[in-house]
């Protein structure tokens, strides 16, 4: 992941010494689904000049419970450069009567790696407070000065589930002479609303009372639901650098020129390695070679080192170590691709399962990861850098149907990733299926997944034979296995398929009625509650298309015979479609199951809908089938 700067939750507010937040004065809406309530928070965020932003901040954070003990840590990130001052720390009770204070002496300081990283200049000063009793509310100031002016941080009311505001405000005072440009994005549902007044010679955006998004069923990413104010400076400093930012074009030339083209140089080292592949066939064919290669020979750890964190690693320190977070892999596999004459670009995107795409009316320094595209007569090849198991030209679930930024000498190119089809995330199932007198089924069963569901499925790649079978009966909950095997495993990184058999038994499928048996139609299916919220306040979301084509043909124990069965079905709505068919053949019977969702985000109004759509569904899934004795 691309390190992102940010003064945190924690860093929003300036203090108010008369309060003390008794817990009393919440209101019930602002209780309610919320483990924190953001009492007070306020930065002035003073720009001084090109190269030089003084936040002041403070905040005062009420836990509810056990949930929102990390949220509400004291934390301060930073690094060489942007300093802390001004550290003060009190804590209350529910009541609103102070517990203890803390100074900058009682913070702990350590590096600020996240697991798998290696390399960091990320520094964090944290508070450790164990709480003894709950509620009890935190407040928490510091000023920081910063001489990175690229990132100015949105101000959005949380960017958490479970998380409500009493009050939150967020004042820039411009006296750097730079323009400052800035754009409101509204809450598309009403959940939120900013309020923007002119104060003191600067801006002051507010939010009162906005309740907890609670993290249900379905529910979007917070970012596709809430308000947000962004900013950014015509002109900006990034550790030295300084650059122009009032088109996408501006930017991306600083960024080729000062990030990129400083780290874009190769070694005898790479140009052997690129010899060593004797590359032949098509475009396509070489990317495919040299992918996998780099695949076969790096692995991915986080580095957060360079300009701000934003510069890749040398190609050559890849080349030789073996391992690169995605800056540094992608960089690497641009320069192989380099060598062997093949255009490509390295790409900023935001990876989230919830696509989140870039604004190309509001220039902004954003993303989280780095991909790299190569233009072809074919069109587009896209390659994720950080997997050694993903398929070649395969972009994942958290990357695909979003803008990106492309990289090039002459700028920004806005470009479209790729976006599957339901039909190109496919599970197929097969199944054979023995029903026995004793309320067992012994089964067999071939799988394939394509799309977003190879991704779902990629997993089991790194796993052992036993650590496969145990994943796989705790997936597939919907029988209750005796035992069960997964064999012939194969992730298909040409195709972007994975493909494996399974051998099971499972008990209690069958039940009795009298001498006969009644068993449910579909086996493995998707096992989800639906219930109804007649209360709903959030949309929903489907975050990806996808098919599901089952064919189960059951073998009846000898001496039986199919006495009812059910009636063909279809469920046509506006999320999908669903159909199942039932075909008795001597002593079988076939069953077979097609299942189609589109993706779409969807107001509250449609949840009914919904739940009546899965509703039926599951009750066709678990329609009953009669067997008895023949006589």
């Amino acid at each position: 992941m691309m390190k992102l700067w940010c003064v945190g939750v924690f860093s929003l507010a300036s203090f108010y010494y008369a309060q003390t937040y008794p817990v009393s004065e919440i209101s019930d809406v602002l209780k309610k689904n919320a483990s924190a309530v953001v009492r007070n928070e306020s930065t002035v965020l003073e720009i001084n000049k090109i190269d030089e932003i003084v936040y002041h901040n403070s905040s005062a954070i009420t836990v509810i419970n056990k949930d929102a003990v990390g949220f509400a840590i004291p934390k301060i990130y930073y690094e060489k450069g942007n300093t802390a001052s001004n550290i003060k720390v009190t804590v209350y009770d529910d009541k609103g009567a102070k517990i203890k204070s803390y100074s900058k002496s009682d913070f702990t300081d350590v590096a600020a790696n996240s697991q798998g990283t290696f390399y960091s200049d990320n520094r964090m000063m944290y508070l450790s407070y164990t709480p003894t009793s709950y509620p009890y509310t935190i407040e928490f100031s510091y000023d920081q000065k910063d001489p990175n002016t690229v990132f100015i941080p949105d101000f959005t009311p949380y960017r958490d589930f479970n998380i409500s505001v009493q009050k939150s405000s967020f004042k820039i005072i411009n006296k750097s002479g730079i323009n400052l440009r800035s754009k409101t994005y509204e809450s598309p549902f009403e959940f939120a609303t900013v309020k923007v007044t002119d104060e003191d010679g600067g801006k002051l955006y507010s939010y009162e009372n906005v309740p907890a998004i609670d993290n249900e069923s379905m529910v979007p990413n917070p970012q596709k639901i809430l308000p947000k104010v962004s900013f950014s400076l015509d002109q900006f400093n990034l550790v030295g650098k300084k650059g122009s930012f009032t088109t996408w074009k501006d930017f991306g030339l600083w960024y080729y020129n000062n990030l990129l083209t400083p780290v874009s140089v190769s070694t005898p080292q790479i140009k052997s390695e690129i010899a060593a592949l004797n590359l032949s066939g098509s475009t396509e064919e070489k990317v495919k070679k040299i992918y996998q290669y780099m695949q076969s020979k790096t692995r991915y750890v986080f580095v957060a080192l360079g300009i701000g964190g934003w510069q890749p690693m040398m190609p050559d320190e890849v080349q030789k170590k073996g391992y690169g977070d995605c800056k540094g892999l992608t960089n690497y596999m641009k320069t192989l691709l380099d060598e062997a004459e093949i255009k490509s670009y390295y790409v900023i995107i935001n990876s989230n399962s919830s696509s989140i795409s870039f604004d190309p009316d509001f220039p902004k320094m954003g993303g989280n990861h780095a991909i790299l595209v190569i233009p072809t007569e074919k069109g587009n090849i896209w390659l994720e850098n950080t997997s050694q198991e993903i398929a070649y030209n395969h972009l994942g679930y958290s990357t695909t149907d979003r803008n990106v930024l492309a990289v090039k000498p002459t700028g920004i190119e806005i470009m479209e990733t790729p976006s599957y089809s339901a039909g190109q995330s496919k599970e197929k199932q097969i199944l054979n299926i023995q029903l026995n007198p004793d309320k067992t089924i012994n089964g067999n069963g071939k799988f394939t997944y394509t799309g977003n569901q190879y991704d779902f499925n990629l997993s089991y790649s790194g796993l052992s034979q036993s650590e496969r079978n145990t994943s796989i009966k705790n997936s597939l909950s919907t029988l209750d296995f005796e035992k069960v095997e997964m064999s012939d495993f194969k992730n298909n990184r040409d195709l972007a398929t994975i493909d494996f058999d399974l051998n099971f038994k499972a008990i209690n499928y069958s039940k009795m009625v009298g001498s006969s048996y009644i068993f449910r139609a579909v086996p493995i299916y998707s096992n989800a509650n639906y219930h109804q919220d007649e209360n709903r306040k959030l949309p929903f979301e489907n975050r990806f298309s996808f098919e599901d084509e089952y064919e189960i043909i059951y073998k009846l124990p000898a001496g039986y015979f199919i006495e009812e069965m059910p009636e063909n079905g279809n469920v046509i709505s506006d999320f999908g479609i669903y159909k199942i068919s039932f075909e008795k053949k001597d002593d079988q019977l076939i069953v077979k199951r097609f299942f189609q969702m589109k993706k779409g985000l969807h107001s509250k109004d449609k949840y009914k809908d919904y739940i009546s759509f899965r509703k039926k569904i599951m009750n066709a899934d678990n329609a009953k089938i009669l067997i008895s004795k023949k006589s």
